[in-house]
C-alpha cells in the first residue's frame, strides 16, 4: 500500500507568530529563530510519486500564507482541497490556486466542506467559482482520495465547522494496521458523536489556541484543555496546533516544550513544516 505523509503547513492562530504588532517574548523568540515562526493553520497529505513524478496532494484549508507554505514544501500541484470552515485565516490564500487551475492543471479544482463553509467561500471568492468544483459534505460523510478516507466530523466552533478523521489503509499481507489521524484546527470540547468517532486515534492534532486562560471557551481550547481532552480520548500522540503563544500570558516555545516534558513525548507542540508518515 502507498505510504502517505502528513505535513503541518501552518500552526498558528489567525495573527501568526510573530505578530507584526507584538513584541512579547514569544514573538521575539520567533523573530530571532525562523524555525519557530508560525503561519496560519493548514495541513497537507501526500502520497507517493507515480511514474511521471506526480505526487498525489490534498490540502486542508488555504491560509493567507499558502504561497509561502507551498514554496517551502516544494509543492508544484494540489489535486484537491478540503475546508474546515470559512474564516479568513483558513481561506484567505485560496486566490493563490487560481493560476494553478488556469495555467497548469486546466481543470476545475475539487473543493470539499460543509454547505455553510462552501457558501461563505463562494461569496468571498465569487470571481473564482468558475475554477472550483464544489462538493458539500454532510456530517460524517466520507471522501476518499488516493486511498485515504476523510470523514467530516462536526466540531465546536462556527456553524458548519469540521475536523477531519484521516484514515490510511493497512497492509494485510505485512500485518501492518492503518493509521487514524484526527485534525481539528478550530474547536472547543468536541461534540459527543465526534469524540466517540475519533476515540483511540493514533494521532490527534487539535486546537490549542490559548495558554492558561481561555478567552473563547465556546470556540477554542487552551493548551491545557487540548492535552486533557486528547488524553481522555486515548490518543496515542497529541500535537498542539492553532497556537497563538501570547494569549493570555505569553509563553515561548522553549517554555512550552519544558512544560510538555511531563507527558513524556505523548504531547508535542507542532511546528510549521513538521511532517510524519501515516
Amino acid at each position: 500500500m502507498p505510504q502517505h505523509t502528513f505535513t503541518f503547513m501552518g500552526t498558528a492562530a489567525g495573527c501568526g507568530v510573530p505578530s507584526f504588532f507584538c513584541d512579547c517574548p514569544a514573538c521575539e523568540e520567533a523573530r530571532a529563530n525562523p524555525a519557530l515562526r508560525r503561519g496560519d493553520c493548514g495541513v497537507m497529505v501526500r502520497g507517493q510519486a507515480d511514474e511521471a513524478g506526480r505526487v498525489p496532494t490534498l490540502v486542508i484549508d488555504t491560509p493567507p500564507d499558502a504561497r509561502h507554505q507551498l514554496l517551502r514544501e516544494d509543492v508544484r500541484r494540489v489535486d484537491e482541497i478540503l475546508f474546515t470552515h470559512a474564516h479568513f485565516d483558513h481561506i484567505g490564500g485560496l486566490g493563490e490556486y487560481e493560476y494553478l487551475v488556469q495555467l497548469i492543471q486546466k481543470r476545475t479544482m475539487p473543493v470539499f466542506g460543509s454547505a455553510t463553509a462552501l457558501s461563505g467561500i463562494a461569496g468571498e471568492f465569487h470571481y473564482m467559482t468558475y475554477c472550483m468544483d464544489l462538493h458539500a459534505m454532510e456530517p460524517f460523510d466520507v471522501h476518499e482520495f488516493d486511498g485515504v478516507r476523510y470523514t467530516a466530523c462536526p466540531v465546536t466552533h462556527a456553524p458548519g465547522t469540521y475536523g477531519y478523521l484521516i484514515e490510511t489503509p493497512g497492509d494485510e499481507a505485512a500485518g501492518t494496521p492503518g493509521t487514524r489521524v484526527f485534525y481539528a484546527s478550530d474547536t472547543a470540547r468536541l461534540p459527543e458523536k465526534t469524540a466517540e468517532r475519533v476515540r483511540g486515534c493514533d494521532v490527534l492534532a487539535m486546537d490549542a489556541t490559548f495558554w492558561k486562560r481561555n478567552w473563547s471557551p465556546d470556540d477554542h481550547h487552551s493548551v491545557q484543555e487540548c492535552v486533557e481532552e486528547g488524553l481522555a480520548l486515548g490518543a496515542k500522540k497529541i500535537y498542539l496546533t492553532h497556537m497563538c503563544m501570547h494569549y493570555d500570558e505569553p509563553i515561548t516555545y522553549a517554555e512550552l516544550s519544558r512544560w510538555l516534558e511531563q507527558y513524556e513525548g505523548r504531547a508535542e507542540a507542532a511546528l510549521d513544516g513538521m511532517t510524519f508518515a501515516i
